[in-house]
């Protein structure tokens, strides 16, 4: 009997393969599919972002590496608004549901099954991106789009959060020994787990390091203006 519980509740594609995982139900929809919806509308975003971005703003014509920066926080606020709001709201679900979301879900978490298992910290940081860095990605965009003096500051702050959360992510999964992959595989592991996630490493690192040099630069204007000096004189 005990033999029959175990190759009954081993009937998924996650690792390790003893997971128990008894409410799973497979997918129905292709891993091409998902794909396809994934970088459709992340392209779509991409495309209505650069056009968006292409026109004359109030403070003028955004340079070229802006507006791509500004794509970039389009699919963020997609990716961690959507998506990830669909995992911090339904994560008890997603092994037995079938919206197609929650296979998104399922197709991932062959690279990463904390998220079919609904892992204490995956929920818990997937929670904080989805409600935190997913509207504070729209506002940057906004602030950029209407030149408000808080955009830098925007930026900064999203992209310390991301880099905070995909840091931890990747080190949470080696102190585990990388248990929850198939180690290798070209897929599920170098693609879904490393290539899609350190994304949110790089980009946001050299976002930080952009906001750090235009926020230095204002703050030295400032002081050269001596305002600062005159208003506490003032005072």
């Amino acid at each position: 009997m005990e033999e029959v519980d175990s190759a009954v509740t081993n009937q998924h594609p996650f690792w390790p393969r003893h997971l128990s995982i008894p409410n799973y139900v497979a997918n129905d929809r292709s891993m091409e599919e998902i794909l396809a919806f994934l970088f459709s509308v992340s392209g779509v975003l991409l495309l209505g972002t650069w056009v968006l971005t292409g026109k004359d703003m109030e403070g003028g014509r955004l340079t070229t590496m802006r507006r791509l920066i500004l794509c970039w926080f389009a699919v963020c606020g997609f990716i961690h608004g959507v998506i990830e709001g669909w995992f911090s709201l339904y994560y008890p679900l997603i092994p037995s549901d079938q919206s197609f979301l929650s296979q998104l879900w399922k197709e991932y978490s062959k690279g990463d099954s904390r998220y079919v298992i609904a892992d204490n910290f995956t929920v818990c940081m997937e929670t904080v991106t989805a409600w935190m860095w997913g509207p504070l990605s729209v506002w940057t965009i906004l602030a950029f789009l209407y030149n408000h003096p808080h955009r830098f500051v925007l930026q900064l702050i999203v992209s310390l959060g991301q880099l905070y959360g995909a840091v931890l992510y990747f080190y949470t999964e080696h102190r585990d020994g990388y248990i929850h992959s198939e180690l290798g595989h070209p897929i599920y592991f170098w693609f879904y787990f490393i290539f899609m996630n350190t994304l949110w490493i790089v980009i946001p690192l050299l976002l930080i390091v952009d906001a750090w040099m235009q926020l230095s630069d204002a703050q030295a204007h400032f002081d050269r203006s001596g305002a600062g000096k005159e208003k506490t004189k003032e005072e």
